[in-house]
């Protein structure tokens, strides 16, 4: 039987591969609301892992600030200027 540690750990460890494999893939897309997309999938593995990590009080913070506001604001500034990188006209 899997103790609950250990299943804990390990769901700390996944969750830490799928924000850092976010993390990566926004660094390299060029379509920035592609971007903002994978960088509000790396904030919500941040939240479960700073909810795993107890501190639930971060974590109801953490969400609405980066899940919510901060891609809505990133996405109003990209609508304000081109979407895709290194557009050359």
């Amino acid at each position: 039987m899997i103790e609950l540690s250990t299943l804990t750990y390990l769901f700390m460890a996944v969750t830490g591969v799928i924000s850092m494999i976010a993390t990566y893939l926004a660094v390299l897309e060029k379509d920035l609301v592609k971007a903002v997309v994978y960088s509000a999938l790396q904030s919500t593995a941040y939240t479960l892992l700073f909810y795993l990590l107890m501190a639930p009080d971060i974590s109801l913070v953490y969400i609405p600030v980066a899940v919510g506001l901060y891609p809505a604001v990133i996405l109003f500034l990209i609508k304000k200027t081109e979407r895709m990188e290194g557009d050359e006209k």
